[in-house]
C-alpha cells in the first residue's frame, strides 16, 4: 500500500549516482524511474528488487519504482502512472481536472490517455483511456490541455450541477467562453452541449457557479420574473464588490451562496456590505443558499416578487408545473 503525504525529499545519494541522461529524466519525474531507465543507467534488475524488498525504494506500479522510502506525493504517483502508461500518455480526466484545478480532489486512482494505436496493461490505481486522436498535452506533468479536460469532465458529470460547476471552475481559471463553445462544437459526442451552450452562450447571464445557474433555470425563468444580470461590479464602502444577481435600474440584487456551510465571520461581512449597498446605492439585497433555490423555488421567486413590487416595479410571479 502507497501512503500519500506531503512533499518529501528522494533518496538524493541514489539519484546523484545515476549516469545523465537518466539522472535528469529522474530528477523531472519527482524521484519516479521505470525499471528500465534503471538499466539503461547501469542498475541491475536484481539491485532494484533487493532495495524495494528492503524499503529503500517503492514499487508504484509493474515496472515503475520510486527512488525514496515513507510516503509519496500525489505527483509522484502521477509520475508513475504516466512512466507506466509509456510513451505519448498524458494525465486526463478528473487527474488532469486536478492539474489544471478544475476539480478540488484527485481521485483515488490516476487517470491518464494515450494514443488508440497503444495498449497498456491494467493496473490498481490506474484508469486508462485510448484515444484518437490524441489531444494536445504538455507541462512538466504531462496533461491533457484543459479545454479538451473540461469537454472530458463533461461526459463524466452526474447532473447539470455537476456540469455547470465544471465550466464556471474553467471560466474563473481563465478558458474563454468562445474557445470553449468552439472546441465543443468540434466534439462529435458531448454531453451537457446543451447547457454549455445556456451558460456560455449568452455573456450578459454572468454565471459563475451551480447555484446561479439554477437560480436563473429554476427561479427566474420559469416564473418570468425581470431579467437579472450577473456579476456585476460596482463601488461600496471604499471598495469594489461583485454582486451575484442584479436588477439593473430597479434596486433590488440578489446574493447567492453555494456552501453547505457558512462561517460566522462571513455572515458578518455579508451583513455589512448588504447595509453599505443599501445606505450607498438604495438597493434591497435577498440572500439565497442551496436549500432555498434547490428546495423552495417557487418561494422564492414570490418572494422576489414582492421585492421588485416594493421596489416600484409592480411583479407577480407566474405559475410554474412546480408551483403548489
Amino acid at each position: 500500500m502507497v501512503l500519500l503525504s506531503a512533499p518529501r525529499a528522494v533518496n538524493l545519494p541514489d539519484v546523484i549516482a545515476l549516469p545523465e541522461p537518466v539522472r535528469s529524466r529522474v530528477v523531472r519525474q519527482e524521484g519516479v524511474a521505470s525499471v528500465a531507465q534503471l538499466e539503461e543507467a547501469g542498475v541491475p534488475r536484481r539491485t532494484v528488487a533487493r532495495r524495494v524488498a528492503s524499503g529503500r525504494w517503492q514499487r508504484l506500479h509493474r515496472g515503475v519504482v520510486v527512488l525514496q522510502s515513507g510516503a509519496v506525493t500525489w505527483r509522484q504517483v502521477a509520475h508513475a502512472a504516466l512512466v507506466a502508461a509509456g510513451d505519448g500518455a498524458a494525465l486526463s480526466h478528473s487527474s488532469a481536472g486536478y492539474v489544471h484545478g478544475l476539480v478540488r480532489e484527485a481521485g483515488p486512482v490516476v487517470v491518464v490517455s494515450v494514443p488508440a494505436s497503444r495498449w497498456v496493461r491494467p493496473q490498481p490505481g490506474l484508469v486508462v483511456h485510448r484515444r484518437s486522436p490524441m489531444p494536445h498535452a504538455a507541462g512538466r506533468l504531462r496533461a491533457v490541455d484543459v479545454v479538451e479536460t473540461v469537454l472530458d469532465l463533461l461526459g463524466q458529470a452526474a447532473d447539470d450541477d455537476a456540469a455547470v460547476a465544471v465550466v464556471t471552475s474553467a471560466v474563473r481559471q481563465g478558458v474563454t467562453p468562445s474557445r470553449l463553445l468552439r472546441w465543443a462544437e468540434e466534439r462529435h459526442a458531448l454531453a451537457h452541449r446543451a447547457l454549455l451552450r445556456a451558460v456560455l452562450g449568452d455573456p450578459t447571464l454572468g454565471i459563475e457557479s451551480p447555484l446561479e445557474h439554477r437560480y436563473v433555470r429554476d427561479v427566474e425563468r420559469p416564473h418570468r420574473l425581470p431579467r437579472t444580470i450577473g456579476q456585476v461590479r460596482q463601488r461600496v464602502d471604499g471598495g469594489w464588490i461583485r454582486a451575484d444577481r442584479v436588477h439593473e435600474g430597479i434596486g433590488v440584487r440578489i446574493e447567492l451562496d453555494g456552501r453547505l456551510a457558512h462561517p460566522g465571520g462571513t455572515t458578518d461581512r455579508d451583513v455589512w456590505r448588504d447595509n453599505a449597498v443599501l445606505i450607498e446605492h438604495d438597493d434591497l439585497t435577498l440572500r439565497y443558499r442551496w436549500r432555498h433555490v434547490a428546495g423552495r423555488p417557487c418561494a422564492v421567486a414570490r418572494q422576489v416578487a414582492l421585492a421588485l413590487t416594493r421596489a416600484g416595479r409592480p411583479t407577480e410571479a407566474s405559475r410554474c408545473p412546480r408551483c403548489p
